[in-house]
């Protein structure tokens, strides 16, 4: 099942990428001052957000495509997961990042950190997705 492999690799591919970023790109930033902080994370957010959007919606797609190929729920199970990360972000992280994308670097200060923290954190939910759609669809695969 072709469109199942590859769903199974973009959403495992996600999951590691939204894990860096909590366990090595996040803390690492969080070394800087506020200032430089603020200025690493615009650039990073901005190319991350098209990399990963595109992942989920490839891989949440190719899930869809496995379940009508196969009949087989865990597939859709595996797309819901994935895709849901779209949502969750439009509503649950976009907020933080607009204040974080409004605020200049030159304006950065211990509010903005605390926002880049949180976001962090928030991050976090993406990377659960991740994982729980990369299982999904292992499970899937092997049933």
């Amino acid at each position: 099942m072709l469109a199942g492999q590859i769903a199974l690799i973009l959403a495992a591919v996600f999951a590691g990428a939204a894990l860096y970023v909590n366990l090595a790109e996040q803390p690492a930033r969080l070394g800087l001052d506020d200032r430089a902080l603020l200025a690493e994370w615009k650039p990073s957010y901005d190319k991350g957000k098209t990399m990963q959007a595109s992942l989920a919606l490839v891989a949440g797609l190719l899930g869809v495509l496995a379940t009508i190929l196969t009949g087989h729920a865990l597939w859709l199970l595996g797309a819901v997961l994935i895709v849901t990360n779209w949502p969750y972000t439009l509503i649950i992280i976009l907020p933080v990042n607009r204040k974080l994308e409004a605020t200049a670097p030159d304006a950065a200060d211990s509010g903005s950190r605390q926002l880049i923290e949180s976001w962090g954190r928030l991050h976090a939910g993406r990377t659960a997705l991740g994982f729980a759609a990369t299982l999904a669809y292992l499970w899937a695969l092997n049933t």
